[in-house]
């Protein structure tokens, strides 16, 4: 029987402690595994996964990305914007996508070409990508999305006989394409080989700075199609509606068993993670905490794991 790897047995411990949690709501809260609070947390954890698409790639590079929630607000922003002012929706949505690209390749080759730590330049970045969008709206967005979208992500929808709306089987199969795209391709390959030894990479004809604007362009689409999709889920545009996911796209790839310190780590991992984070979250509310306690309790809990997760030596030191 073969053994698991240390990133295989991260995972499964990821998923064990989602379905522990799941067990728990269970036995404490009436209704926590009811068929709509079911379906709301598959929703809620599609959505979390796939703003933590880019977080993982970029983690694995050795940086990290603290636009994502800007750039998710900003991307609900001027879609409903935009939209609404009677444009077409996917010529909307792919010069939003367009723009996020631009932004994150703007952090990644800032970051990379001028040795500045990524944390401090997407987090500039993305507070003026914010500044921006309320200087655009004066603080009051409009618009909204088309009915596609809104029953795309609603929870209430079905895709033939299965009890979920779209997202969910559209969720599953994309996040098996970044799987084989990890593992199978030449990028994939490259982005592990970077993390893993940044002085090495470029004598096997690795470009760091390439390397570096392609990935946090991608972080940023994917930010901006769950900015697109939060905006069918709640109706109406909101600036700050990325804010959650600034440390949850962060704690939902290190649960996942991916080290911050870049070089290892799999997009399932973080797919287990957000499960876990959305079971902690669902759980919290269940048991009657107000909003404010919900997410004081959560940034413990994930500063915790977090701690527990991110202390593990570089991938390098190890070989």
């Amino acid at each position: 029987m073969a053994r698991l790897t240390s990133d295989q047995a991260r995972v499964l411990g990821a998923l064990i402690v989602a379905v522990a949690l799941h067990l728990t709501g269970t036995a404490l809260i009436e209704g926590y595994s009811s068929e709509f609070s079911m379906r709301a947390m598959l929703v809620l954890g599609s959505l979390l996964a796939i703003a933590s698409i880019g977080q993982t790639l970029v983690v694995i590079i050795g940086g990290i990305d603290l636009s994502i929630p800007f750039v998710i607000g900003f991307a609900n922003v001027v879609t409903a914007q935009l939209y609404g002012g009677g444009m077409n929706f996917a010529l909307v949505c792919a010069i939003v996508v367009g723009l996020a690209c631009a932004i994150g390749a703007l952090n990644g080759l800032i970051s990379s070409s001028l040795k500045l730590h990524p944390l401090i330049v997407t987090l500039g970045i993305g507070t003026i990508v914010q500044g921006s969008v309320l200087l655009w709206t004066g603080g009051f967005p409009s618009g909204s999305a088309p009915e596609s979208i809104t029953e795309f992500v609603s929870i209430g929808g079905s895709v033939g006989f299965l009890p979920v709306p779209w997202l969910v089987p559209c969720f599953v199969a994309l996040a098996a394409i970044v799987t084989v795209a990890l593992a199978r391709t030449a990028y994939g390959r490259r982005l592990f080989a970077l993390g893993s030894n940044p002085r090495a990479a470029p004598l096997a004809l690795i470009n760091p700075v390439a390397m570096w604007t392609a990935t946090f362009a991608l972080s940023a689409a994917f930010a901006a199609v769950t900015g697109i999709l939060l905006l069918g889920f709640t109706g109406s545009a909101y600036g700050e509606v990325g804010q959650p996911y600034l440390f949850q796209t962060i704690a939902a790839v290190v649960i996942g068993g991916t080290a911050l310190v870049g070089g290892r780590g799999s997009y399932l991992g973080t797919v287990a993670g957000a499960l876990v984070l959305t079971e902690i979250n669902t759980l919290l509310i269940g048991i009657g905490l107000q909003p404010s306690l919900v997410q004081a309790v959560l940034g413990v809990v994930i500063v915790v794991l977090v701690s527990f997760y991110g202390r593990d030596a570089h991938v390098r030191t190890t070989i």
